[in-house]
């Protein structure tokens, strides 16, 4: 199901001062790039209103392919801005403790994230050249912001009166001789060239996604006010997580309620080490959605990856996994907690001595 970017009582409004076209028009690239996204969230060519098009350049693919990186670069700072000043997150540095000329990371974060006592959901992206916000940089220029960025996933977290991090695993490196983010590192190469290099330096805390997620949990979410915690975890992030709970398993067991798994590239019995504790609290707490050619929510079998319940996102295509299954996942979330509510509420000391005060 697609996001509604034009409803009149639509939460997400795109203002006139949040432009595409406003970035574009301060790079190299103001006749090359002339696009900008459309009332519905398309990106659309401004003179013909025609979707991108990747060969503006004859027979120089490599000519073609930078001008797509300034363009995945230009909407990362596009993204960045939606979730500021139209989600409202806050945008929170790591280290906490980085020098004033140190190289730092950072994540987003709803206002009341880490002291509301309600539930906090967790947005974990794959890997790739994207960051914070978005799901995946290739759907965002072909099929528009609904599909590609994580926008529609928190407005349904805040709808629910809870909190929202949007994690930024991607975020690794810096040039510090140019003070760029590092584009890439999509390829063996070139993250062999950027550890060669003197100038790429790995920002402390958020080496990988890995290291970035871990430290984002014991700063903040682990400290946080919310009993209740929910992850969705798209292609390598489900990795991130599971790493994550085999490091910190007392923790995320206790405080972590249930895991919306998209298309994940985690290995249970490898991660878990065997651990038959692990192995079932992820059989119990978690639910996978994967690309398949089946219905939306029909169980799809796999024979070599029987970790949790899987059924089928609605969509064979990978990139739109996420978007496709939004409403199942936060349907799902809901019924789980509303579960352990249920479960924790038969179960506290207070109802117990009430019951014994009758007698």
């Amino acid at each position: 199901m697609t996001t509604d970017f034009t409803g009149e009582h639509t939460w997400l409004q795109i203002k006139h001062e949040l432009s595409l076209r406003n970035l574009i028009e301060g790079s190299e690239y103001q006749e090359e790039l002339k696009y900008d996204f459309n009332i519905k969230g398309e990106l659309r060519h401004l003179d013909t209103n025609e979707p991108f098009v990747f060969n503006y350049y004859k027979n120089a693919h490599e000519q073609n392919h930078k001008r797509y990186q300034v363009l995945g670069h230009l909407i990362t700072q596009y993204v960045y801005e939606l979730l500021e000043r139209v989600c409202m997150l806050q945008k929170v540095y790591i280290p906490t403790d980085a020098t004033e000329d140190e190289p730092r990371s950072f994540f987003f974060m709803s206002e009341n994230a880490l002291t509301s006592s309600s539930s906090l959901t967790v947005l974990l992206q794959d890997r790739g050249v994207f960051r914070a916000g978005q799901w995946g940089q290739r759907i965002i220029i072909s099929e528009g912001l609904g599909h590609g960025t994580q926008t529609p996933f928190i407005k349904m977290a805040l709808e629910s009166r809870g909190g929202v991090i949007v994690l930024n695993p991607n975020d690794n490196f810096v040039d510090v001789k140019t003070e760029k983010e590092r584009l890439s590192f999509s390829t063996s190469q070139e993250a062999l060239t950027a550890m060669e290099s003197t100038w790429w330096v790995p920002k402390r805390g958020s080496c990988n996604p890995e290291e970035h997620t871990m430290y984002v949990w014991d700063h903040f979410i682990s400290k946080s006010a919310a009993k209740n915690v929910a992850f969705i975890a798209h292609g390598y992030g489900g990795l991130v997580f599971v790493d994550l709970l085999v490091q910190r398993k007392g923790e995320v067991m206790n405080k972590v309620y249930s895991v919306a798994f998209i298309d994940s590239t985690h290995n249970m019995w490898h991660q878990t080490r065997s651990d038959p504790q692990l192995q079932e609290w992820i059989q119990k707490h978690c639910r996978e959605w994967v690309s398949n050619s089946k219905p939306l929510d029909k169980a799809v079998g796999s024979v070599m990856k029987l970790n949790c319940p899987t059924v089928s996102a609605g969509t064979e295509e990978y990139g739109l996994a996420p978007s496709c299954s939004l409403h199942s996942i936060f349907k799902y979330l809901k019924s789980t907690l509303k579960a352990k509510t249920a479960t924790a509420s038969r179960l506290s000391p207070v109802a117990t001595r009430s019951r014994t005060s009758k007698k």
